[in-house]
């Protein structure tokens, strides 16, 4: 028995990459997986009209993605016994066995004006074979980051068998200034931090934004009017336009349908708070619950036959699921605390939430029926979850304690591992994850 229990530890503790080296190269993404897969990413070799350290900013942004994930570990140039110095040259499988090399990532870019090119194969050095056939992305010179992260996603997607999401962006609300003077406004960035756009001017309070499903729109609310109103922006033009403003009332915590042509939201009347549902184009609404309660937060299903949302019907904070055209909801929180901010997975398989217990803020995720509750992260304040395009990270709000209370977004994947701080140049709130973009 002692032996047996033994072989059990001894093959937990073995890297998934290491169980699958008499077969393809591939990562089984699952809580067991503690040692990252090591890769090799060379600068891309420079070719017609490319110069300067271009291939090294490709190279250096694919590692981040990946090593990023925390399911790879990039082995360091100083490292490497063979220099890729020209694309067409065979590999020298033997070298970067030497280095424990098990992935190598090489590519070159070349310029044309102010176009790119880049070409680049993904290659399993134990089986001394390439993985899929080479591939070529093209872009603009302004656009390089772009296709750094195009390349990542192949990346991971041929190794772990799931598609990626480093090609995505992120609308958030940026914040600056002193807690009791803050302001807020919207913006948008890489799903990394990189290239921040700023949407509003900083003299308007925003809340809330949400991506469409499409990526091409942003619903928000804004105290512009000195009333929460909900707004639709169009990314591309920045364009937007008032929602939502039926007389004395409020309205805020907007998500689109995944059709794109419904929004669900919270219209206050009185001191009442209920779930209603519009029309985009015909502006006509429907109102979806009507209890006392205060409900609110709903998000859609991918399939958008349901809705999640947040219910203090029950006495306390929780959440509950009905059908998207309203109807008879069923309770599918009930561990202690209070629960907020539900959001579906894009695979449909969970919920992400915001939990608050024993004085302390949780990011946690459930099955959809509430079963295999799940507490990812614990802190001061941690809030407002949403999902990577893949389903496999979660972003989030995180407040530090103090006067200063200063925000910032930090990710997490769904088995509670590799949390890491976002970059951004402000402090940030109310993350919304983008799809891949086209």
């Amino acid at each position: 028995m002692m032996v047996r229990a033994l072989f059990l530890i001894l093959m937990c503790l073995i890297p998934a990459w290491a169980l699958a080296q008499n077969g393809p190269l591939r990562i089984e993404i699952t809580e067991g997986v503690i040692e990252p897969l090591p890769v090799a990413i060379p600068d891309l070799v420079l070719e017609g009209g490319a110069a300067g350290d271009l291939g090294q900013r490709i190279a250096r942004v694919v590692a981040e993605d990946l090593t990023g994930t925390g399911l790879f570990r990039e082995i360091p140039s100083s490292a490497f016994i063979s220099q890729v110095s020209d694309f067409a040259a065979p590999v020298q499988y033997a070298d970067w066995k030497a280095i424990n090399a098990q992935a190598l990532v090489a590519g070159a870019v070349s310029v044309n004006g102010d176009q790119i090119s880049v070409k680049f194969r993904l290659y399993d050095v134990f089986s001394g074979a390439e993985l899929g056939e080479g591939l070529q992305l093209a872009g603009t010179t302004d656009g390089w980051r772009r296709i750094a992260h195009k390349m990542a996603d192949v990346v991971y997607s041929r190794i772990t068998g799931e598609t990626g999401y480093f090609d995505s962006r992120v609308v958030f609300v940026s914040e600056t200034g002193p807690k009791d003077s803050r302001r807020k406004r919207l913006a948008v960035m890489d799903y990394d931090g990189a290239n921040v756009q700023y949407l509003t001017g900083s003299e308007d309070i925003v809340l809330a934004p949400r991506f469409s499903v499409a990526g091409d729109r942003v619903l928000y609310t804004s105290y512009e009017t000195g009333f929460p109103r909900i707004y639709v922006l169009d990314v591309g033009s920045v364009q937007r336009r008032v929602l939502e403003s039926q007389q004395g009332t409020m309205s805020f915590a907007p998500r689109f349908a995944p059709n794109g042509q419904t929004v669900v939201y919270s219209l206050t009347q009185g001191a009442n708070t209920d779930i209603w549902a519009m029309n985009v184009a015909s502006g006509q609404s429907q109102r979806l619950t009507s209890t006392p309660a205060i409900e609110t937060a709903p998000s859609f299903s991918p399939d958008g036959g349901q809705i999640v949302f947040e219910s203090d019907r029950s006495g306390t904070q929780q959440l509950y699921v009905m059908p998207a055209g309203g109807g008879e909801a069923r309770r599918i929180s009930f561990g202690e605390g209070r629960y907020g901010t539900p959001v579906w997975s894009p695979r449909g398989d969970l919920i992400a939430f915001t939990k608050q217990s024993k004085g302390r803020f949780h990011i946690g995720v459930m099955r959809t029926d509430g079963s295999e509750e799940r507490l990812l992260t614990a802190s001061f304040l941690d809030e407002g979850p949403t999902w990577s395009p893949n389903g496999r990270v979660i972003m989030f709000a995180r407040e530090t304690q103090g006067a200063a209370g200063r925000s910032t977004l930090y990710s997490v994947d769904i088995t509670g591992r590799n949390l890491r701080p976002v970059r951004t140049p402000d402090g940030g709130s109310d993350p919304s994850w983008g799809p891949l973009q086209r």
